[in-house]
C-alpha cells in the first residue's frame, strides 16, 4: 500500500472514532505535516487548508496560484482550488457544510478568522487526535524514516569531509546540500556551530571560518518520501583534548540513558528526566534548563520537529511504532556547545536505533 493510501485509511479511522464528518487542516512551508498527511502535497509558497472528509475525499485550498497549478499536476486525486482570499474562502466552505461535525487542526496556528467568519459552525479541536495518528507510524512510514536516517548518516560523512580549516560554515553546508540534491533529496533542515567555549548553540551557517581545534556541530535532517530523520553529532578539527572527550562522554551517557528507557507507556517527561539526571549526577544540572538548551529530543516524521517535545513537563505517552530522536544537546562550560543524538523507533518492548553511526567524538584533519 502506498504511503498516501496508508495515511488516508488512518485519517478515515480517526474521523470515525471521533464522530467527525470532516477535518480542516492548516499549514505552510514551515509546518507542512498536517497538509502533507491529508493531501500528499508539499507546499512551498504561502498558506493552505485541506478539508478531509470521512469518505476519504479531500479538498485543497491554496493562496498561491503557482502552488495551485502545481498541486493539480502532482496530486490529481485531490480537488484543488486557488483561493487568494484564503481564510474567507475556507470559512465560507465550512459554513456551507451546515451542521456537520467538523474538526480543525493544528489549533495553535489555526487562523482566528476561520472560526470568526464560520460562526455557528461546529468546529472542534482535533489536534490531539490528528497528532496521535501522525505520531504512530505505519510500516511504510517507518521504512521511509529509516531511509531518511541512512541519508542523514551519509550526509554527515560529507559534512565531516567538508569541515576543513579555512572553510566557511556556509561552504560546508553547501557541500551537504549538493550531495543531498544530487541524490534526489531537495528537503533538508540543517543548523551548525563551530568554535570553542564561546560557542553557545547552533544556527544557520555563517561566514565564520573553521579553525584548528574547533568543535564543529550539526543537526542534520534530510527528507525521504516526505519523512524527515535527524542525526546530531560533534567533531573536532584536529585531535580531541581530554577535557572534550570527558565532556562528550557525559553527553553520550545521557543520550544512552534516554534511549534505554524508551518503550511504550513511558512519557516524554520520563525520557527527558533520564537524560537530565545524568547531567545532575555530574553537577551540570543547570545546563538542562531553558537558559542553555531547548529540548532533549522530539518526534520525527512529516515535520522536522514533531510532537512530543522531550521535556520534563511534557506528559505525552510514548507508543509503539512512534519515531523520535533523543538528543541531550546543550552548552558545556568547559568546552562549548555539544550535540549528540540518535533517531529511534519504539518497538513492542523497547526501542530500536534506526541508524548505525557510533556516537563518538569524531576527529577530522586539522
Amino acid at each position: 500500500m502506498a504511503l498516501h493510501d496508508e495515511r488516508r485509511a488512518k485519517l478515515m479511522d480517526v474521523l470515525s472514532q471521533n464522530g467527525l464528518d470532516c477535518v480542516v487542516l492548516f499549514g505552510n512551508a514551515w509546518q507542512n505535516d498536517y497538509l502533507r498527511y491529508s493531501t500528499d502535497f508539499a507546499i512551498v509558497e504561502g498558506d493552505a487548508f485541506s478539508v478531509f472528509h470521512k469518505d476519504g475525499t479531500v479538498q485543497l485550498f491554496l493562496e498561491s496560484a503557482h502552488e495551485a497549478d502545481r498541486a493539480k499536476i502532482e496530486v490529481p486525486g485531490v480537488e484543488t482550488s486557488f483561493a487568494p482570499d484564503l481564510v474567507e474562502t475556507v470559512a465560507q466552505h465550512v459554513k456551507r457544510l451546515g451542521n456537520r461535525s467538523i474538526g480543525q487542526a493544528p489549533l495553535a496556528v489555526m487562523p482566528m478568522g476561520l472560526a470568526r467568519i464560520a460562526a455557528g459552525s461546529k468546529l472542534e479541536d482535533a489536534t490531539a487526535a490528528i497528532d496521535r495518528a501522525m505520531f504512530i507510524k505505519t510500516p511504510g512510514e517507518i521504512e521511509a524514516v529509516r531511509r531518511a536516517t541512512k541519508m542523514a548518516e551519509d550526509g554527515y560523512k560529507v559534512f565531516m569531509d567538508a569541515s576543513r580549516v579555512g572553510r566557511t560554515e556556509y561552504q560546508v553546508i553547501a557541500e551537504v546540500e549538493a550531495y543531498f540534491r544530487d541524490r534526489g533529496c531537495p528537503e533538508n533542515f540543517q543548523i551548525m556551530g563551530s568554535g570553542g567555549v564561546e560557542m553557545m548553540g547552533m544556527h544557520p551557517p555563517s561566514d565564520r571560518k573553521i579553525q584548528h581545534g574547533d568543535l564543529v556541530t550539526t543537526e542534520l535532517t534530510p527528507c525521504v518520501d516526505g519523512y524527515y530523520s535527524q542525526i546530531c553529532r560533534t567533531c573536532v578539527v584536529g585531535e580531541p583534548t581530554a577535557v572534550q572527550q570527558k565532556a562528550h562522554a557525559m553527553f553520550t551517557e545521557a543520550m544512552e540513558a534516554g534511549k534505554k528507557i524508551l518503550k511504550p507507556g513511558v512519557t516524554a517527561a520520563d525520557v527527558a528526566k533520564a537524560e537530565n539526571d545524568v547531567f545532575r549526577k555530574y553537577g551540570y544540572g543547570e545546563y538542562c534548563s531553558a537558559k542553555y538548551t531547548r529540548v532533549r529530543g522530539h518526534g520525527m516524521g512529516l515535520f522536522v520537529d514533531g510532537v512530543p517535545a522531550i521535556l520534563e513537563d511534557v506528559e505525552m505517552v510514548i507508543e509503539e511504532n512512534c519515531t523520535l530522536i533523543v538528543h541531550p544537546n546543550t552548552y558545556h562550560p568547559d568546552v562549548g556547545y555539544l550535540v549528540v543524538g540518535d533517531s529511534m523507533v519504539v518497538t513492542k518492548n523497547g526501542a530500536e536505533m534506526l541508524g548505525s553511526m557510533p556516537a563518538e567524538l569524531l576527529s577530522v584533519r586539522g
